[in-house]
């Protein structure tokens, strides 16, 4: 997949149709905290995502505080968002549904 930095436009469509995630860094990436119910579901959320994140090579910025999970999505090497970020964010969302 192209790791080419999206418009603001493109952005913008693509956030509009995320549920829980919003603009960050004055627009060059995306943010949303996941709560669970304890540590053990939050922790399973991020193994599934650490796999699925490796399996694309793309990797996202995030922390685990004991039941909540705050992540960060950008492409470092894009200097923004790309299609891989919001393609991640899709899949979070479905791991956590």
């Amino acid at each position: 997949m192209a790791r080419e930095k999206l418009s603001k436009e493109t952005v913008a469509g693509s956030l509009a149709g995320l549920d829980g995630w919003s603009l960050a860094n004055d627009g060059g990436a995306i943010a949303r905290s996941f709560t669970f119910n304890n540590f053990s579901e939050a922790f399973a959320f991020m193994t599934r995502v650490a796999l699925a994140a490796e399996k694309m090579d793309h990797h996202p910025d995030w922390s685990n505080i004991y039941k909540t999970v705050n992540v960060t999505l950008n492409t470092h090497d894009a200097g923004g968002l790309t299609a891989l970020d919001f393609e991640l964010a899709r899949k979070m969302n479905r791991y956590f549904d």
